[in-house]
Order: structure tokens, then C-alpha cells, then sequence
């Protein structure tokens, strides 16, 4: 309706666009009544009376116009019989006149007793009685006057149809300009009711987004949040609204977070591709789905007001101004440290990392340490710089959480599970195997790795801390058993008395499962027996 009633104002709206209006307008009074009968309280009432139904402009559109218009609003048949007197009597003669044009044909083919003769009508030439060559010598010489030849035929004109012809034109002529001055005046007329259907247009739309959120809360098991005056954040059982439909079928991993004073920044460490940006990114929606008046993806959820949410999420550059990707990533973090206060929420994945190794994690820890006293900002830092998670022995208000992953027959199984603490190694060669990168690449790459923490030593972990206490939630349930379809690169254990294979034997046994050994000549199967073996070596 807005966006007609804008069509209205510009003033290029078409019949069939008034038509639309008309058929919403009928609508609202069926939903008024609707949200009437279900009025609980009196906010529900008054969003009720905010929907005028216009019936002003309903009865003015249906008593103006035809229920199916066309398209152009110059061509005519768009005004109702009845509206207007002058186009009723333009209309008469024009449908009388084609009434005594037909009759006219009976008379001349009974008068000359030529059938085929028709009298026809054309833009350029106008009525006119049309004859076949064959035919011309039963014509009484003197009657017709000759208009256009064919090549088959030869077309007339009389006095009688000439004289018909302009009383005809006239009429039709006449009524298509007066529809297209009517519908001009009707606009006009409706154009006066804007005001009146943008804040109905409003109305519906309010009631369009709060049915909106009853729905996805009803469907999706959301909860009602509570706001805190002491900035908490307690989340149980958290989800990603989005990431949960997407995945549909197969679980999503829910998560717990808690925030507080003592709790003011979250430290998160784990595995590419564990979940982190997901969790960061939850909180975030979370607030903002709480903040405009949804329920939210979680079982409990106790949350402050933010005034700001800030974020540093993702890779990209601006080559058009000059600006590179860890340029735009400086710019992003300043813009946050510079604007955020206490109550604002901020999220840093992976800040530093497009520089050197020394430059990157020098700059996170600087921002980390400014965030925590100068801002006090609820914040969110992800990183795989593991040697940051040092800092919860130094920053009071700092904690690490990681997100937890486990390995299996060289393989890494990520659990999608928030825990306290910090993660003991990043994964980065599993997860280009899993990638599919050469296997000579991953040997080289595990070699290059070993060689490097044999030279440098290790970072030494801190030790898990214990889970933070979270006074209004009962005791965590369970760790949450994962879904297979999620899960999906679980490796299989290998059974008892037998050496796994190594990533180079596993390929080739793989390769000879997908043999169709039947279909193979034996020159064929010497030679793929040959590539085989030679991978071997």
C-alpha cells in the first residue's frame, strides 16, 4: 500500500494499480476484526485502531473503475457504465452505431445478393463494404464509391456508412478522451487520501513484522529475554537463527555465554572452521533480535541494552581508494575502539593476521589490553595467535574459551562446543587435508611444523580453567551429543591387530575400490595395476 500510494503521489500510477489498492483496502477491515477478537491487552487494541480501513477510497475505486482494467489508461474501458452521464451517452452511440453497422451488412448482401460481402473497419481508412473481384458486376452502378483496391477484392464507401462512420468516430473518440480525463480526476481524488493510507500502510506493516517475530519464536522454539540493569549477558543453550534454518535437517550445536563484570572479555581460541565466528556472531544477533522485540534462539537469555555493535569480521580489501585488506581491518578495529563505550558489544575475529607474525599479535594484544582499560566494552576476540591466552593471567576481566576439537586417526573432529579455556593447537594442516590439498604438500607441511616446534618450543598452554558459575542457570545439562550430518569427518578407527594405512596407501586402496575390474581389458588392468604400484614408491 506504501508503495502505491507513493505510485498515487508521483502521480504515474494505472488502473490496474488502483484496482491492487482497492482489493488491499478490502482486506483490512477482516483483519482489523481479526486483531480485535485477539486484543489481550490494550497495546494489541490500539495497534488494532491504527488500521483505517479508507472505505472512503474502496467505494470511490469500486464504484469508478472495471475490475480488470488494461494496462494503458489512453485506450479506454477502464471507467465503469453508470459513473458518468456524458461518457454513458458517448458509449450508446458508439455501441448503437456498431449495432446499426451490422445491420447495414444484412441489408447490402440481401440488396445485392452477394454473401461474402462484409463491411469492415481500419485506422487509416475507416469503415468500408468490401467485395470480392468475382462479385463487382452484382454492384448497382452509381450507389458505391470506390475507397481501396485489393488485390482480390475492391472496398466502397456510401453516403449512409459515411455518414455513420463520423457519427461513430466521434463517439468513440470523444469517450476515450473523457475516460482519460476522469481517471485523471480520479487520481487527483485519491492522491488527497495519502496521508491517510501511509499511516495505514504503517499500521500493517507493524502488524506484518510482530507477526512476523510470533511466528519464527513459535516455529523455532525461541524464548522471551530479560534485560539486566547490570550489564549480564546468560545465554543457555544459544543458537545462530540463521545457521539453525540452513542447516534444517541436521543439529546445531547450542552453546552456553556468560558476561559480567568480572567477565568483560572473552578471549576465543580452536581450530579453523570450529564454530568460533558462528558463536561470536550469535551473541551479536541474539541482542539485536532481543533489542527490536523478538524472542530469541535460546533456552534462557538474560541480556543489557547495547548502545552500538561494532565488528571486525571477514577479509577484504578497497583497491579503488588504495587501501589494502590489513588496512581495512586497522581501519574497522579504529573505528570500534574510537566509538565504543561500556554499553557498546564488540567483535574481533582474527585481528593482526594480515601482517607478520610479531606486527599482528603485538597490535591484538595492544587492542585487547586498550579494550580492557580504557573501554570496558563487552568484547568478543577470536584469534589463533595462542600466545595471547597468556593475558587472562594479567587482565583481571579477561577469560579464554576455546572452541573444543578432537583427533582422530589423523583426522580432526570438530565439536562445535564452547569450552572454558584456552585450545591447545590450531589444526591448520587438518584442515587443509581436509581441503583436499596434495598429500605431498600436507607430508611437507607436518614436517616443516615439527621441525619448527622442536626449534622454537611450543607455547605452553594455560591449564583449563574451571566452567564460570552462572547463578541464575540450573547446572549445565550434558554435553550435547552431535549429530552425525554435522560431524561428517569423523575417522574411523582402525580395528584391533591392524596398522592404520598411511594418507598415501589409504588414496591408492581407495582408487582400486572404485575399479570396475569387469569392464577392464587385461592390458588395461596391467597398466592401472603399474600407476598403482608406482604411487606406492
Amino acid at each position: 500500500m506504501e508503495r502505491l500510494a507513493g505510485r498515487v503521489a508521483f502521480g504515474n500510477v494505472n488502473a490496474r494499480d488502483l484496482i491492487q489498492l482497492k482489493r488491499s483496502l478490502q482486506q483490512v477491515p477482516i483483519i482489523r476484526e481479526i486483531v480485535k477478537s485477539m486484543a489481550s491487552n490494550q497495546d494489541i487494541s490500539i495497534l488494532a485502531d491504527k488500521l483505517d480501513p479508507c472505505e472512503e477510497v474502496t467505494d470511490l475505486l469500486e464504484t469508478a473503475l472495471v475490475e480488470n482494467p488494461p494496462l494503458s489508461v489512453k485506450e479506454g474501458n477502464i471507467i465503469q457504465d453508470g459513473y458518468h452521464k456524458e461518457l454513458d451517452t458517448y458509449r450508446d452511440a458508439s455501441r448503437n452505431g456498431k449495432t446499426w453497422i451490422a445491420q447495414l451488412e444484412r441489408e447490402e448482401r440481401e440488396r445485392t445478393g452477394i454473401k461474402s460481402l462484409k463491411i469492415g473497419y481500419n485506422r487509416v481508412f475507416g469503415y468500408y463494404i468490401e467485395v470480392t473481384r468475382a462479385n463487382l458486376h452484382l454492384l448497382e452502378e452509381g450507389r458505391y464509391e470506390r475507397k481501396q483496391t485489393l488485390t482480390n477484392a475492391e472496398r466502397y464507401i456510401t453516403p449512409e456508412l459515411k455518414e455513420k462512420e463520423a457519427l461513430i468516430l466521434q463517439a468513440e473518440e470523444k469517450s476515450i478522451s473523457l475516460e482519460y480525463d476522469l481517471f485523471l480526476n480520479l487520481r487527483e481524488e485519491v492522491k488527497s487520501y495519502i496521508p491517510r493510507l501511509q499511516d495505514l500502510a504503517k499500521g500493517v506493516s507493524e502488524l506484518d513484522v510482530l507477526q512476523c517475530f510470533a511466528t519464527i519464536s513459535e516455529e523455532r522454539h525461541y524464548v522471551k529475554p530479560v534485560f539486566s540493569g547490570d550489564r549480564r549477558i546468560v545465554l543457555k543453550e544459544g543458537r545462530h537463527p540463521v545457521v539453525e534454518k540452513v542447516l534444517q535437517s541436521q543439529e546445531y550445536v547450542p552453546n552456553d555465554c556468560f558476561m559480567d563484570g568480572d567477565r568483560e572479555l572473552l578471549l576465543i581460541t580452536g581450530p579453523n572452521m570450529s564454530g568460533k565466528s558462528t558463536y561470536m556472531r550469535q551473541i551479536a544477533l541474539t541482542s539485536i533480535l532481543a533489542q527490536i522485540g523478538c524472542f530469541v534462539s535460546a533456552s534462557i537469555a538474560e541480556l543489557p541494552i547495547f548502545d552500538k555493535v561494532f565488528t571486525r569480521i571477514g577479509a577484504a580489501d578497497d583497491l579503488i581508494s588504495g587501501q589494502s585488506t590489513f588496512m581495512v581491518e586497522m581501519l574497522e578495529a579504529r573505528n570500534a575502539i574510537m566509538n565504543a563505550t561500556e554499553n557498546s558489544l564488540i567483535l574481533f575475529d582474527e585481528i593482526g593476521r594480515g601482517t607478520s607474525t610479531y606486527d599482528g599479535m603485538a597490535l591484538a594484544q595492544a587492542i585487547i589490553e586498550y579494550i580492557h582499560e580504557e573501554i570496558g566494552a563487552k568484547t568478543l576476540f577470536s584469534t589463533h595467535y595462542h600466545e595471547l591466552t597468556v593475558l587472562a593471567t594479567e587482565l583481571p576481566k579477561l577469560k579464554n574459551i576455546h572452541v573444543s576439537a578432537i583427533e582422530q586417526n589423523g583426522n580432526v573432529v570438530f565439536l562445535h562446543k564452547i569450552k572454558e579455556g584456552p585450545a591447545d593447537k590450531s589444526y591448520g594442516i587438518h584442515v587443509a587435508k581436509l581441503a583436499d590439498l596434495p598429500e605431498q604438500l600436507i607430508e611437507r607441511a607436518a614436517a616443516i611444523l615439527a621441525q619448527l616446534e622442536n626449534e622454537n618450543g611450543q607455547v605452553k598452554a594455560i591449564p583449563e580453567q574451571p566452567a564460570a558459575e552462572i547463578a541464575p542457570i540450573a547446572e549445565a545439562d550434558p554435553v550435547t551429543p552431535v549429530n552425525e550430518a554435522q560431524l561428517s569427518f569423523f575417522g574411523e578407527e582402525a580395528p584391533k591387530g591392524r596398522v592404520n594405512s598411511s594418507p598415501k596407501e589409504k588414496k591408492v586402496l581407495d582408487d582400486i575400490k572404485s575399479l570396475d575390474i569387469l569392464e577392464m581389458t587385461p592390458l588395461e588392468a596391467m597398466n592401472t595395476l603399474y600407476k598403482l604400484q608406482k604411487k606406492l614408491k
